[in-house]
């Protein structure tokens, strides 16, 4: 009656974990294993899945069922949803008497038609992508119509569902139709072709068109197409790979992700789903990724599973105003067939799963994503921007997949659900750094001295964490090479830097290295800033001549290098141009608010509005449109925009921030009025101070009893990045000043080391000491050590998944040490080993008023423990020791042992998932037996067994204080389980 009991109680829950989605597939599979183990007959799954009910409805259906039909069923039921769900879903589940897995049933299967029962869920996975040989095989035999191959082929059906209606069908043809099917799928098995890649023969016209294609994308992938655009650099001598991490935790991903894991398994967060996302920030070599994956295709190297890929530019869709229908898209923005067009359309339609789009810069388009129109016909001609949603989200084209690119601040939860996974792209890693450095200069001796130019100023080793700030830093490396040490601090820097080394080239004569570098050059800054302004109001990053002539660029303005022709969009007699990188439009655009005498002031204003009450972007007096309209269209589609993008406005704000530092000021003393320069530059000062002040009033009272928290919005990080550029304590200061928090909480906001530095510099003028929670963001090594100036004001310090390694903890400890308020600290799933455990015992034995240690799910061994022990041995303060999910066996826990068992501060301490076995198990009932502080223990999923209890059951008849012993998941029978309960109830099981 316990796993009845367990079913109903678990109702609403079970419910939510098979249909929150919004996808059948976990309840499909459940009701396919119920169906091969017998306990549902055909008659039960065709009163359960009921077409057109809905899904929630069938999911209530099969649980009454499951209930009335008894014990068995029950635990059958909950062994198939344990493994059907993802770990993730059925974390807040309870499984306990379940199987851990199935048996077959052993049951002669007299029948064909009975093999579809017992056999559906292998058969259902055999099935996908080859549906159309198995529909083929039974259309010759004579069983199936075409009428049956289109109710099997619909495109609302996802591969599995294809493949489970194929069984329905036949199921409901008899036996000898179930024949051919097992036939056909044996047949498939002994020859060793893959079931889930068939291998074709494509007619000769389809050879040519595959052919063509991939010499079209060889081309276009050939040579760096970003900001190297004007140099033709190989992209083989230059790249170099980034970061790629899960933007969620997945228990099956050891190491670094690899470009084949983006098209991959790893990672799957929705099996329905066929759209990958890969985000990064501004510069982060999302392009660079994508060409490289189209380069690798094209070579045959990589991606070999797709026949055909089509590459996009959202930036140059947005240049498409005519309604298309998917077969134009792909073969007028493509690559067009020289012929039989309609054949090899239909082929793409008929093996999606052979496809593969991708769609570079979805937060270029003009238009934010919407699921309001839907699109299910391929041939029906609608707006770009509609058929690329309708592609995304699957309407359009089931079953072929799909790349995306996008910053994450573009990317909203309606985009997210309908998303395969999203892929993180967070720049180079330190050694990255290094190896695109000595491939940017063949010269060692340079790059040996660019890189230790680097690693003397870690603000600029940061910075160059982002691809598109390493290339400036090695472009300029004479520039850099002849700076004082320190002097380049942030991104503006980083940026005046190669303005100055772009126009140094344009007068390589006159000595242009004095202040008056900018004056002589300054109606071209002009001419480029207003063109980049007006773009970034309208969206608009790809211009004609025309629009080149309204601004006043002139062919010298393009010769200086800062705009590239825009090959794709460019023919003999119309020419469209682009600036390196969207980066450095932004900048462009700041450099016209700042030194332009036209801007109005409330320019300003706007520009550094919250996010969420710039409603339409900068208006057209502002932002003035781009591209002026020729026809009706045109204003429609005007219309439909949005105005200028947030990530943009954002970027231009921080250079703007950063140009009217009073480091810069010098600058401009012949560019423009001081007073204007001086207004200007007390107007940003106040903006971000109303804007954080802003922040600081939406932060909620606290419930009694508890800390007063602030978990930062948006646009927090974006505010903190500008008044970093400012570089001016007095901003900082006053910008900082009004916050009266305990907890600062900055998760999943895209905080790498250039975020790091900008927040140390802020934080650090706090008058009070504040927790800082940083999980899961790309802190790693090199954001630790940015964030050491502000560890004086942090008690205590969240670190969670930010891939920080011993290097880091190295720094972090050796300043910790230093600071007063610095009393705990958070490190759980990075990469520690053993070595940072001298650091912490080195902390533990200096700090005596440390409190919290959390260390769980690294790789510290019995090793790492021992060396915890000598610290915690001599520490007289700590309350909290968090170690799960390491592996420090009963050694480990018996070294932990000794150093604890009469401590007279610890609260609670956790070494769930360490292969503790018995031995462990004794060792720590000392604790129990002789600590009068000790509250909980955590022993959950280890390994230990009857004796092992026994022990912590004769140490608690001591100790009273003891509120708790979590035991689940150990080596116990249910038998066992229920004795210990009875004789000790602060056992959790």
């Amino acid at each position: 009656m316990f796993i009845q009991e367990l079913v109903l109680k678990q109702r609403t829950e079970i419910l939510n974990a098979l249909c929150s989605s919004g996808s059948a597939e976990h309840l499909e599979r459940v009701l396919d294993i119920l169906l091969a183990q017998g306990e549902l007959t055909w008659e039960d799954y065709q009163n359960i899945q009921v077409p057109g009910r809905a899904l929630y409805t069938n999911a209530r259906q099969l649980l009454d069922l499951v209930y009335t039909k008894g014990v068995d069923t029950c635990e059958l039921f909950l062994t198939a949803l344990k493994l059907v769900l993802p770990e993730e879903q059925g974390a807040g589940l309870s499984f306990s008497g379940c199987c851990s897995n199935l048996e077959k049933k052993e049951e002669s299967q007299n029948t064909a038609t009975q093999a579809l029962l017992t056999d559906r869920p292998s058969l259902v996975s055999k099935l996908q992508g080859c549906i159309d040989g198995a529909l083929e095989a039974l259309v010759v035999s004579g069983h199936f119509t075409s009428g049956d191959c289109n109710e099997v082929r619909l495109p609302i059906y996802t591969p599995s569902q294809q493949a489970r209606r194929l069984l329905d069908h036949v199921r409901s043809k008899g036996e000898s139709a179930a024949k051919v099917v097992l036939h056909y799928i044996q047949q498939k098995q002994e020859s060793g072709s893959s079931l889930n890649q068939e291998k074709r023969t494509l007619p000769k016209e389809f050879l040519k068109y595959q052919k063509k294609l991939v010499s079209s994308v060889s081309a276009q992938s050939c040579f760096l197409s970003t900001y190297g655009g004007t140099s033709h650099m190989s992209l083989d001598d230059i790249y170099t790979e980034g970061q790629l991490e899960l933007a969620h935790d997945c228990a099956d991903v050891h190491g670094p992700l690899g470009l084949e894991d983006i098209i991959g398994t790893v990672g799957t967060v929705n099996e329905e789903a066929d759209t990958v996302l890969v985000s990064g920030e501004a510069g982060s070599g999302k392009s660079t990724l994508l060409q490289r994956l189209h380069l690798l295709w094209a070579r045959g190297e990589a991606l070999q599973d797709f026949m055909f890929l089509f590459p996009f530019s959202c930036r140059r869709l947005n240049s498409e105003h005519r309604e298309l229908s998917v077969q134009e898209l792909l073969f007028q923005h493509c690559c067009w067939p020289d012929r039989e067009q309609e054949e090899i359309f239909q082929f793409i339609l008929d093996h999606p799963n052979l496809i593969l789009f991708t769609f570079d810069g979805l937060d270029e388009l003009k238009q934010s994503f919407s699921d309001e129109d839907r699109l299910c016909c391929p041939t029906q001609r609608a707006p770009v921007h509609i058929l690329l949603f309708n592609l995304i989200q699957g309407s359009l084209m089931k079953g072929v997949w799909k790349v995306v690119t996008s910053r994450p601040e573009a990317v909203r939860p309606l985009l997210r659900k309908h998303l395969r996974k999203e892929v993180l792209l967070n720049g180079f890693s330190p050694s990255g750094i290094g190896c695109f450095v000595r491939k940017h200069h063949r010269d060692h001796t340079v790059a040996a001295k660019v890189l230790e130019s680097l690693q003397t100023n870690t603000a600029l080793l940061g910075l160059c964490h982002n691809p598109v700030l390493c290339w400036i830093v090695s472009q300029c490396h004479k520039e850099l090479l002849g700076c004082g040490e320190g002097s380049l601090q942030t991104i503006t820097d980083v940026y005046l830097m190669i303005l100055q080394h772009f126009l140094q080239h344009q007068s390589p004569l006159k000595s242009t290295m004095g202040l008056g570098w900018l004056q002589e050059h300054l109606k071209s800054v002009l001419h480029l800033g207003q063109l980049a302004f007006e773009g970034i109001g309208n969206t608009c990053y790809i211009f004609s001549c025309t629009e080149l002539e309204t601004c006043g660029v002139t062919e010298k303005d393009i010769c200086m290098g800062f705009l590239i022709q825009s090959k794709d969009m460019s023919s003999a007699h119309s020419k469209r141009y682009e600036f390196l990188h969207v980066t450095m439009q932004c900048f462009f655009a700041a450099l016209y608010i700042v030194l332009s005498s036209n801007i109005e002031y409330s320019t300003i204003l706007k520009l550094f509005e919250p996010q969420d009450m710039r409603k339409t972007g900068l208006s057209s007096k502002c932002f003035g449109a781009c591209l002026p309209s020729t026809d009706q269209q045109e204003k429609i589609v005007r219309r439909e925009a949005t105005g200028a993008e947030t990530p943009n406005l954002q970027i231009t704000a921080t250079f703007v921030s950063g140009l009217l530092s009073q480091r810069h000021r010098s600058l401009w003393l012949h560019c423009c009025p001081s007073a204007m320069m001086e207004k200007k530059a007390k107007q940003v000062s106040r903006c971000l101070s109303k804007v954080m002040q802003k922040h600081f009033k939406s932060i909620p009272q606290p419930v009694a009893g508890e800390k007063k928290s602030m978990h930062a919005m948006p646009d927090f990080v974006w505010v903190i990045k500008c008044i970093y550029e400012m570089q001016e304590s007095r901003v900082a200061k006053d910008a900082i000043s009004k916050l009266e928090v305990d907890h600062l909480k900055l998760t999943y906001c895209n905080i790498g080391p250039v975020e790091c530095t900008a927040l140390a510099y802020v934080l650090q003028h706090l008058r009070n000491p504040v927790g800082l929670q940083l999980d899961n963001n790309s802190v790693g090594d090199v954001g630790v050590e940015q964030l050491l100036p502000c560890l004086h004001i942090c008690n205590s310090l969240y670190l969670r998944n930010n891939n920080i390694t011993d290097e880091g903890i190295r720094k972090l400890i050796a300043k910790g040490i230093q600071c007063d308020n610095f009393r705990k600290i958070a490190l759980f799933n990075n990469k520690l080993t053993d070595a940072c455990t001298r650091h912490f015992s080195h902390l533990l034995k200096i700090k005596q008023d440390f409190l919290s240690l959390r260390l769980g799910n690294n790789n510290i061994t019995a090793e790492g423990a021992k060396q915890l022990a000598e610290g915690l041995k001599l520490n007289h303060s700590l309350q909290y020791l968090g170690l799960w999910g390491n592996k420090i066996g009963d050694a480990g826990a018996e070294a932990l042992a000794g150093a604890l068992e009469n401590s007279k501060s610890l609260l609670w301490l956790s070494l769930v998932g360490n292969g503790v076995g018995s031995a462990g198990a004794c060792a720590l009932a000392n604790i129990i037996k002789n600590s009068t502080s000790l509250e909980e223990l955590w022993l959950t999923e280890n390994c230990i067994t009857r004796t092992g209890v026994e022990c912590l059951i004769q140490a608690l008849e001591h100790n009273t204080h003891v509120k708790s012993v979590w035991l689940r998941n150990n080596d116990l029978s249910l038998e066992e389980v229920e004795e210990m309960t009875q004789r000790e109830s602060r056992f959790i099981f």
